[in-house]
């Protein structure tokens, strides 16, 4: 049975949660591969709306073992308030499991976010303040905390405070704040130690396992492509790789173990924080989008940038991740308009161009190129196979998948779990 990964292909915000909601009823293992609770995953069922910052969306499939991997970094705090919320609402979970390799973020990584944020003025990436990118730094700088620290309490509070030592000295001299108690760190990691510890393990044998077992693993990553730290609109990326290759860091699988790679597409962009959008609308049509389509973060309740379908971008992550397929997410969201425009090139610097640009200085100087399709106004929520949808709407998804290279395979036309039209069985 598949490996299979589900990435964004835009800019995060795309959907990946109900892709990944989707596929759960049939998917045994459900893994995290990438990002802390900086993300935002929107599933509804029966109605019900839940948001999800840091568990697996297949969290809420009965039959699912959910995992968060090694290339996690997990706000504990975040996460038992994320068990308790859905327990209190009647979902309840024994799992996830949690790699013991997978690193632990501090309230010490929020203050030193927030503040250097702050500070950046002009220059700020427009981050959510959650701490993800300082503990990811403290990876790299081999000065982390990992889950398999907490059992270990002398360990645990000589890496505190050796990480404090660097922190506080920035704190106060540079920022003028007041130093960071390492007693209290330590506290609140330890506090969460008993509750956690039925959950730790060696989360590359467990994935390894059920692939030999023939069980079907899904490989969640949070944001989306162009917000990779390597292959993204660069400084304006998150921390880790959320591409599909980051799967098999994230997790500990080796490629050949990978299957299906389903690239999530909005049916328009959207775009939060800082950073290049060449489609991006400040016009009726850009609030229209905002408001129809409820583009309003997950997590951090910032207002998205809006702007038309960007056939660039999607097809440099179907190309870079070596989609096999494409979910279009959101295609309800344009009915109405009379004409819809597609971006099918840039203009940079007078000369047109058929790719995106690697050269962040063009990126920022693109000007879109459209390609005007004929809209629909039939309301599409109640579609369930592709010829349900209007002419003009089959036509659009057609169009977009010659532009990006990849086959669409299932389309999202409202927010519930059934609003679903397949076109290929994506396992």
């Amino acid at each position: 049975m598949p490996g299979i990964v589900v990435i964004g292909t835009q800019w995060g915000d795309e959907g990946k949660g109900k892709a990944v909601d989707q596929l759960g009823e049939r998917v045994d293992f459900c893994a995290r591969y990438s990002g802390g609770n900086n993300a935002g995953h929107t599933v509804v069922v029966n109605g019900t709306k839940t948001v999800l910052h840091l568990l697996p969306s297949g969290i809420l499939n009965d039959n699912t073992t959910c995992v968060l991997g090694n290339g996690v970094v997990i706000d504990l705090d975040v996460l038992y308030t994320e068990l308790d919320e859905l327990a209190e609402r009647g979902t309840e979970v024994r799992h996830p499991l949690i790699s013991s390799n997978a690193h632990v973020l501090t309230s010490y990584h929020q203050t030193m976010d927030k503040v250097t944020e702050r500070f950046a003025g002009k220059r700020k990436i427009g981050t959510t303040g959650r701490g993800i990118g300082p503990a990811y730094s403290d990876k790299i700088n081999r000065m982390g905390i990992r889950i398999q620290d907490l059992f270990d309490e002398q360990a645990l509070r000589e890496k505190v405070e050796a990480a404090l030592v660097h922190k506080n000295n920035q704190l106060v001299k540079m920022y003028n704040r007041r130093e960071i108690d390492a007693d209290e760190v330590v506290a609140n990691l330890l506090s969460h130690r008993e509750r956690l510890a039925p959950h730790v393990v060696d989360a590359a044998r467990v994935l390894n396992d059920a692939l030999d077992e023939d069980k079907v693993v899904l490989f969640e990553g949070a944001q989306a492509h162009h917000l990779d730290v390597d292959h993204g609109t660069y400084p304006f990326v998150t921390s880790s790789n959320p591409t599909a290759g980051g799967a098999c860091t994230g997790t500990g699988v080796g490629p050949t173990r990978i299957d299906r790679i389903i690239g999530i597409a909005k049916a328009y962009t959207t775009r939060v924080g800082e950073g290049p959008f060449p489609t991006e609308l400040f016009d009726a049509d850009g609030e229209k989008l905002r408001e129809q389509g409820g583009e309003f973060g997950a997590t951090t309740g910032r207002p998205r940038r809006c702007g038309w379908f960007d056939a660039l971008v999607v097809e440099q992550a179907a190309t870079y991740n070596g989609c096999t397929d494409i979910f279009l997410t959101k295609l309800d969201i344009l009915s109405g308009w009379e004409q819809i425009p597609v971006c099918v090139a840039y203009e940079v610097d007078g000369r047109r161009v058929e790719v995106l640009p690697t050269d962040a200085g063009e990126f920022a100087r693109a000007t879109p190129v459209y390609e005007f399709l004929p809209g629909w106004s039939e309301d599409i929520s109640g579609a369930r196979s592709f010829s349900d949808l209007p002419a003009n709407c089959q036509a659009y998804v057609k169009r977009l998948e010659e532009l990006v290279g990849c086959r669409i395979s299932g389309i999202g036309v409202g927010p519930g779990r059934e609003q679903t039209v397949t076109i290929n069985d994506l396992l």
